[in-house]
């Protein structure tokens, strides 16, 4: 226990029915609790219910202790008076007779589940006389086990640290940590010895028998002298070949979980693996309480589901943070904002589904003076689908040398095709605006972009094309149109005439170009922001399901 004046890792919530509650750590023992800091007070309470001298918490023979240092009307602890008394995690303490303030004391999320295991192991084990040295010794192992639930080790050393102190408890010469495979057959993971050595586990022969029975029994199996066991353990040949005298099997579990069918509601607990412990010499196991081992099942079955989900969670994390370094990574790669050039204005907007997606767009003037408009969708969502985008990016960056796009883009499908194994297939359009208003372009499968000229929506094109990479011998062409003074170009991504309600209904392209329509004369801004606001109405609420991509260009006419 801490020394006075040592910092103690615990905490008080203070709460009152009439004013906001706060937090005050126990900073050292002992620590005096009442009204006015001018009495020496740790914890000052600026209430008259309170005495100016209440309560004081200090070092026990076990934990922290609780002790009236005045109080008027008494100190209650879950309700019931008390002089002095031990405080176990969640305490209610109370300051006399009225309950208009309350403390309540917290342990660190550590001590409070090794807290918890052991008022649960001692449940378990109930009273224990003089002559339960090796049972308490056994349970000092078991809440030292209980303790890795939180630790930060990774979940290797956990497993071995819990098997090695499994194999202590039962005084085995070998122990083995088993979990199922993907058919669900127990397979061993780890193998230590006695003296903590590493064994290796493809070396390992449990005994499948002794496993079978102790998994359809759902307890801890203990089977002192294997020579005395049932004639069908006996007929075990890998008990035999490996002169096995003594073996305990402790099946694994998880929490109890319920499971609601059509007409019943069924508790199930999952089997997470089991421990496996056998020894050569008889009786190893005699002198060892049954009650301990069903404890034992229960602690490293939560050892062993707490650590994967910790494991889960922190290769969640993991992979949050580098999807939000691609994320930062995919966003610079898209230029931002408006883009204004002496003939055109041009301006793109990209809302990914996930934290990175397969659209792309890019802005960028050539050598000629010619301004490049791209887009693409690669086929797919998420960090593949991303990875293709900024290969796709990389490639296409050699137009800025001058390099013909009708090339470029057969080059590219070639280069797909050949690595079927990407799996991965685009969409693109790409064009080149000229000072004059000429546009060529080249498309691949993509979505027309759509066209208005004097209040009036038409399409680019309406035949169509193989997107990159599905069709080996797919070939492209390019294509021109003259533009006017005032057109204005919205090139856009599936994800836009794809936008599902809540009922799956699509906004498809009529509405678009309806949309589309009634922004005549109006900004990039507002009608960028016009056909998103038209799609998240149309949706209703119903989850973005694809990339939505919108790119637009406005043609002011040729320089004077």
């Amino acid at each position: 226990m801490p020394e006075p004046n040592a910092p103690v890792n615990a905490y008080i919530d203070v709460v009152f029915l009439d004013r906001a509650a706060q937090v005050v750590s126990i900073s050292e023992l002992p620590f005096y609790i009442g009204r006015g800091a001018e009495n020496g007070n740790h914890l000052s309470i600026d209430d008259m219910r309170v005495s100016r001298k209440s309560i004081v918490i200090s070092a026990g023979a076990v934990g922290l202790l609780i002790e009236d240092n005045g109080q008027r009307e008494g100190v209650f602890v879950n309700d019931e008076l008390t002089k002095s008394q031990p405080l176990a995690h969640g305490d209610r303490i109370r300051l006399g007779t009225d309950d208009a303030c309350q403390l309540v004391f917290r342990l660190p999320p550590e001590a409070a589940a090794q807290e918890e295991a052991e008022t649960r192991l001692k449940h378990i084990l109930g009273s224990m006389g003089d002559d339960s040295a090796e049972e308490l010794g056994g349970l000092k192992l078991l809440l030292e086990a209980t303790s890795l639930m939180h630790s930060q080790l990774p979940l290797e050393s956990v497993l071995a640290t819990m098997l090695d102190h499994a194999i202590v408890i039962t005084k085995a010469d070998r122990g083995m940590l088993l979990e199922p495979d993907k058919a669900g057959v127990l397979q061993v993971k780890l193998a230590r010895g006695k003296d903590g050595e590493v064994l290796d586990p493809e070396s390992m022969n449990p005994s499948r028998s002794v496993l079978s029975s102790a998994i359809e029994l759902g307890s801890a199996v203990v089977n002192e002298d294997l020579n005395l066991a049932d004639l069908d353990l006996q007929g075990a040949q890998s008990v035999v070949r490996q002169l096995l005298r003594s073996s305990v099997v402790i099946p694994l579990h998880g929490a109890q979980r319920r499971q609601v069918g059509l007409s019943t509601e069924t508790a199930w607990r999952q089997l997470l693996g089991a421990v496996y412990l056998d020894s050569k010499r008889t009786a190893t196991f005699s002198a060892l309480d049954r009650q301990i081992l069903d404890a034992l099942g229960a602690q490293a079955g939560s050892i062993l589901e707490n650590a994967r989900l910790i494991e889960r969670e922190r290769e969640r994390q993991r992979l949050e943070q580098e999807l939000s370094i691609a994320r930062e990574i995919q966003q610079a790669l898209v230029p931002q904002g408006l883009q204004d050039f002496p003939n055109f204005s041009i301006s793109g907007s990209y809302r990914p589904c996930d934290e990175v997606g397969g659209d792309y767009f890019d802005v960028f003037p050539l050598p000629d003076g010619r301004i490049a408009l791209l887009i693409a969708d690669v086929a797919g969502k998420g960090l593949g689908a991303a990875l293709v985008t900024t290969m796709l990016q990389g490639a296409l960056s050699g137009m800025t040398l001058g390099v013909d796009p009708v090339t470029v883009f057969n080059h590219l499908n070639q280069f797909l095709c050949g690595r079927a194994s990407v799996g991965r297939c685009a969409t693109m359009f790409f064009g080149l605006l000229g000072a004059d208003g000429a546009f060529d372009f080249v498309r691949a499968g993509h979505p027309t972009p759509l066209l208005m000229r004097r209040g009036i929506v038409s399409e680019l094109y309406s035949v169509g094309s193989f997107p990159i990479g599905l069709v080996e011998d797919a070939s492209y062409d390019s294509a021109r149109i003259q533009l006017e003074a005032g057109d204005t170009l919205l090139l856009y991504t599936d994800g836009v005439t794809e936008a599902e309600d809540k009922d799956r209904n699509l906004f498809q392209d009529s509405r678009l170009k309806e949309v589309f329509g009634q922004h005549s004369g109006s900004s990039m801004k507002t009608l960028q922001d016009g056909i998103f606001s038209a799609i998240d109405t149309f949706a209703g609420g119903a989850i973005q399901s694809d990339d939505v991509t919108l790119l637009v260009a406005q043609y002011r006419g040729p320089t004077v």
